[in-house]
């Protein structure tokens, strides 16, 4: 007997939503679309809920335009998230097929959440920062503005006093790579831990400089790489403007001001399912002092976790090649300083697969404890 099935609620009007419906007469198989960044053509993200699931009967749906996405060959080995309460996330069956990507649910509940990665929502990041400026007793140091009037939060864990390293980090230039903000967490997190003698060790010559979330713009309408403007900020350190990146414009400024020691562009990779890191071997500045220095961070970080390694990742770029639009590249050259872009799967870590979540949140975090010791260990040596 055919069991006949509630139409379905399908929505994607909330903070980091992105998707556009296609054809749900057939709860069975629904069709859809991702929906481009604004003002650029860039699209990889989604993030729907769905309502009226009949559970214990299985559900599927196709995003048709996968084909077409910014980085198409990523969906090969790629399994979509989900949520019931959009807390806890897991991976779903998923296949890429005829430039579709098809995923299903046997669900438990009448309602769930599916994802591109684990979001992080813009409540979260208010959460953080106050957590931030309490428990890890940070100084929110500046404050600069999105192109749609969002707060861009310069959060320091220091005195700022003369002669001490600054080291800084910030994430989520590219929206869509929430788990670099899963990542900053990580880092307030261990801030908060006060009898941590590694740390206060780190904090007796170093001060830090966080921005947890660069594009705050983009992170909110569901893009992949752009603000609001359409401007992919990891292209804009050549050229950055109050009108057109007025997020790389501030960053660029605040560093300006207080100086950089050591810089750490934290991000997510669509295709490659490891951690790993890019440096700035193609810079024209670049010297062995720095090539030692980018060697001893992936060591020291590759002794104290599995999850990083320095096998897989970009093609390193030829000397005096490096496009230098990036952050990593421009910071680097202009500070002398090591620089360094950490990148993170969305899939999931091939050296540490985990069935249940792929690379999370969670992991992300944990992740981010493992780079603060890292970076204790060479403050002896930035300068």
């Amino acid at each position: 007997m055919t069991v006949a099935l509630t139409p379905l609620e399908i929505s994607a009007d909330f903070d980091s939503g992105n998707i556009t419906v296609l054809d749900a007469s057939d709860p069975r198989q629904v069709r859809l679309a991702m929906r481009p960044d604004t003002r650029s053509p860039h699209f990889q993200w989604f993030h729907f809920k769905v309502g009226g699931l009949t559970p214990g009967q299985r559900h599927s749906f196709s995003l048709d335009n996968a084909g077409e996405s910014s980085y198409n060959k990523a969906w090969s080995g790629y399994r979509a998230v989900a949520s019931y309460d959009h807390i806890n996330w897991f991976r779903v069956d998923t296949d890429f097929i005829d430039g579709k990507l098809q995923f299903s649910l046997e669900p438990t509940q009448p309602q769930a959440w599916f994802a591109y990665f684990e979001p992080y929502s813009r409540e979260r990041h208010d959460t953080l920062i106050a957590r931030a400026m309490t428990t890890a007793g940070m100084e929110l140091l500046a404050v600069g503005k999105s192109i749609e009037g969002r707060d861009i939060q310069l959060l320091r864990k220091g005195d700022g006093a003369d002669g001490k390293l600054k080291i800084w980090l910030i994430a989520q230039q590219h929206p869509g790579e929430h788990m670099s903000e899963w990542f900053m967490e990580g880092v307030i997190e261990r801030l908060e831990q006060t009898q941590d003698a590694e740390m206060q060790q780190l904090l007796a010559v170093a001060d830090l400089y966080l921005i947890p979330n660069m594009n705050p713009d983009g992170a909110f309408h569901g893009h992949l790489r752009t603000n609001a403007m359409g401007k992919d900020l990891n292209r804009a350190w050549q050229d950055s403007s109050a009108e057109l990146s007025p997020e790389v414009f501030f960053a660029q400024a605040q560093m300006t001001k207080y100086g950089v020691d050591l810089f750490l562009d934290i991000h997510g990779d669509e295709e490659i399912p490891y951690v790993f890191t890019a440096g700035c071997e193609g810079n024209p500045g670049f010297t062995p002092r720095i090539d030692q220095l980018e060697q001893t961070f992936r060591s020291h970080l590759g002794g104290l976790t599995r999850e990083f390694q320095s096998v897989h990742g970009y093609t390193r770029d030829l000397p005096g090649q490096a496009n230098m639009t990036l952050a990593c590249n421009s910071v680097g050259q202009t500070f002398d300083c090591l620089s360094l872009t950490l990148e993170m799967p969305f899939k999931d870590n091939d050296d540490l697969p985990d069935a249940q979540t792929g690379w999370s949140g969670k992991r992300s975090r944990e992740l981010a404890s493992y780079v603060l010791s890292t970076v204790a260990h060479m403050t002896g040596t930035l300068r």
